[in-house]
């Protein structure tokens, strides 16, 4: 059993009914305005402001949100297969950043004001949340208040969670692993009976799996961390407890199958399923240096970091690793300190361990890749399901681990008998604790203007008059790359099928690919004329008509003039465009 980290002299600072109520209370309140503060510049205009730099994967939640928006107003579920996007083909959206219970619990705020106030509110409740869940279960194992709310902040504000806000709403959502790791720690140490305690633990996989299904496996991964160290602690209570921990898990999985049974085997049995990972094996993985390098997000920072750290190879969003050296240090000594502490000795091995993982199959520093240095990734990530994971992201479950580790080392510290003898011993260690999480006080986020629908985008369909879920070619034609007809779509609730789209999809052999893997040569030519690229060579009359004559559009919009290279070609090809508004060309076919 974990033991408990306060003695009797603190039973004041143990959780008792109305205190304890008006502490969470307090404690939520508290970050939540920290929350707001982090999005100030976002929540300005909530409707329109997204975190500057990851612009494509903004555009696709939005797009998803309004897609699970629109299907809540007709009153059904979001079609797990849909044609409403890359059509004819059509995508599984089990495959892609669906996050389908956020999606639909915030339906009613989407139909009211829109995807992106959604994803506001998400993200807000994000870092709020992730601080206030990691609080909430270290007071359930008796850290003190303020230890609590130190740990609390450094996970729930960590640079994992801000780096993951670029876009990345489904990470940036941690909410949930505090819990999933307390409920099951609670059926493992016999604070919980296994029937209880399973229904619990398995609601919130269920909740975990419909948010992001990659959190719930790097959760499991570190339970299974966690797991492994208390049998190697405690093997006695490891066994006196396993059989209950085993009923508890069963009752876990049985309630996951039976919420989530039919998503899953649509995701991996179902059409357009796909396997392994639509990314660059060993890319997304952090560099050691990133531990120490502070990006341009945190008040702390050099010119210089801010450089290296814009030049990560994974960009943005996925610059997770930084802790700096002030919390490494406190952590590394917390660690050897407190050894024999087994809440200490679990979490530094969790974090430890986390961390290693997140490093990837080959060790990185400093931008190079040192091929000839293996690390457990290389062969954990070519087993099944981790293979689709990327390590970076193992960085915010280990932040977590972290704060914990920190929270349980500074109230040991303060209650250290040589410490505790000075009137300004605990205070200084608190104050220790606080000047070592200062490198990762985050700055305000960085706004951005989402893609408005160009002048006449809605007037040009209304003048269509399409029927409902007609199939519709935009050009710029929407990919990974070319998403603002996605937001178009989701902001104007256009109900319309979208060709193309910024997707995961099976490619050949039904490998994950993003956008499928394969690009029509005509969808690419047309997508640089728009863009004002250098031209290429332009296709065959035949071969575009054939590759109209396979997507079957029923009509065709084009966001540019008549006189524009763009417009005179498509002009050309289809002749006088049915509606012409502005710098949109419309044909209905």
């Amino acid at each position: 059993m974990l033991p408990a980290t306060q003695s009797p002299a603190d039973a004041r600072d143990l959780p008792s009914s109305r205190r304890e109520a008006r502490v969470l209370t307090l404690a939520a309140l508290y970050y939540l305005l920290a929350a707001v503060a982090l999005m100030l510049w976002l929540w300005r205009h909530p409707g329109t402001g997204t975190v500057a730099g990851n612009p494509n994967d903004a555009d696709q939640f939005a797009w998803f949100f309004r897609y699970d928006a629109t299907a809540v107003a007709h009153f059904r579920l979001p079609a797990l297969v849909t044609t409403a996007l890359n059509a004819p083909q059509g995508i599984n959206v089990m495959w892609n950043t669906f996050m389908l219970l956020p999606g639909v619990v915030l339906a009613p705020l989407t139909l009211l004001a829109g995807p992106q106030v959604s994803l506001t509110v998400l993200m807000t409740i994000g870092f709020a949340g992730s601080a206030f869940t990691l609080f909430f279960v270290l007071r359930r194992w008796d850290v003190s208040v303020t230890a609590a709310a130190i740990a609390g902040a450094v996970y729930g504000f960590s640079p994992a969670l801000l780096q993951s806000a670029v876009g990345h709403y489904d990470f940036q959502f941690a909410v949930l692993p505090p819990l999933l790791l307390d409920a099951a720690l609670r059926i493992g140490t016999g604070r919980s009976r296994a029937l209880r305690g399973g229904l619990w633990l398995g609601l919130l996989a269920t909740v975990q799996l419909l948010s992001a299904e990659e959190v719930l496996l790097d959760t499991v991964l570190a339970g299974v961390l966690i797991a492994a160290v208390l049998a190697v602690s405690r093997p006695r209570a490891t066994l006196q407890h396993a059989r209950a921990l085993t009923a508890g898990l069963a009752v876990a999985v049985a309630v996951v199958i039976v919420v989530c049974g039919y998503p899953l085997w649509v995701q991996f049995l179902g059409p357009l399923h796909q396997h392994g990972s639509a990314f660059t094996p060993d890319f997304f993985k952090n560099d050691l240096a990133g531990f120490v390098t502070p990006s341009s997000f945190l008040f702390f920072h050099t010119a210089g970091s801010a450089a290296a750290a814009a030049s990560y190879q994974g960009g943005v969003p996925e610059y997770l690793a930084y802790l700096g050296w002030p919390l490494l240090v406190v952590l590394a000594v917390l660690a050897m300190c407190f050894w024999r502490n087994l809440a200490v000795r679990v979490t530094a091995v969790t974090f430890l361990v986390l961390e290693i993982f997140s490093l990837g199959g080959t060790l990185m520093i400093g931008g190079t890749d040192h091929h000839a240095i293996l690390l457990p990734w290389h062969w954990l990530g070519s087993l099944p399901l981790l293979g689709a994971a990327l390590p970076t992201r193992f960085s915010i479950t280990a932040d977590g681990a972290a704060a914990a580790l920190l929270a349980f080392g500074v109230d040991l510290a303060r209650r250290h008998p040589r410490i505790a003898a000075r009137s300004w011993g605990p205070g200084a260690v608190t104050a220790a604790a606080v000047l070592a999480v200062l490198p990762i006080l985050p700055r305000p986020l960085p706004d951005a203007a989402a893609a408005s629908p160009p002048a006449g985008w809605s007037a040009t369909f209304a003048a269509l008059h399409l029927p409902a879920a007609a199939r519709v070619l935009v050009v710029p034609i929407p990919t990974a790359t070319f998403t603002e007809p996605m937001r178009w779509q989701a902001d104007d609730a256009l109900p319309i099928e979208l060709i193309g789209g910024y997707f995961t999809g099976p490619g050949p052999g039904g490998q994950a690919y993003i956008d499928g893997g394969v690009t029509p040569p005509a969808e690419v030519y047309l997508n640089v004329m728009w863009s004002g690229g250098a031209f290429l060579e332009m296709p065959a009359r035949g071969q575009m008509e054939a590759q109209l004559a396979h997507w079957d559009p029923a009509a065709i919009v084009a966001v540019t003039g008549p006189h524009s290279g763009l417009g005179e070609y498509l002009i050309g090809l289809l002749g006088r465009p049915t509606v012409h508004d502005g710098k949109i060309l419309a044909w209905r076919r």
